[in-house]
């Protein structure tokens, strides 16, 4: 512990997550949880009492947050919102789509995986030679 840098704590980031209760609770024990002096806390708990407007406002509140460089949020949430989450273009913070326990992944649903794809494709790949 001796030889450990410190992290100045205005460069340091934080994850903040939306996802259902056992995911949020995993991520809170692995230490990724914060609670701010105006007690904002860095995850939103979605259950079947949670409206989407709920989902809609921590989504933007997050990616508003200069403090929060990754937004994980459950597949199956992200889909709820997805025209917010198709139309976050910003590098920071990223938004990851992750799998729940009750809902597995689907690639053709997630919105960074598509916008690789397109990147990568044949078709963007030749237009972009012309």
């Amino acid at each position: 512990m001796a030889g450990r840098a410190n992290i100045p704590a205005n460069s340091s980031a934080l994850i903040a997550i939306i996802a259902d209760e056992d995911t949020v609770t995993g991520f809170l024990m692995a230490g990724v949880g914060n609670v701010d002096l105006r007690k904002k806390t860095n995850y939103l708990l979605v259950d079947n009492k949670t409206t989407v407007k709920q989902i809609e406002d921590a989504f933007k509140e997050f990616t508003a947050r200069e403090d929060i460089a990754i937004v994980l949020i459950s597949q199956y949430i992200a889909n709820m919102i997805r025209f917010l989450v198709d139309s976050y273009n910003k590098p920071i913070p990223a938004i990851l789509e992750i799998p729940s326990k009750d809902h597995p992944y689907d690639p053709a649903n997630d919105s960074v995986l598509s916008r690789v794809k397109y990147l990568f494709s044949a078709d963007s790949v030749a237009s972009d030679r012309r």
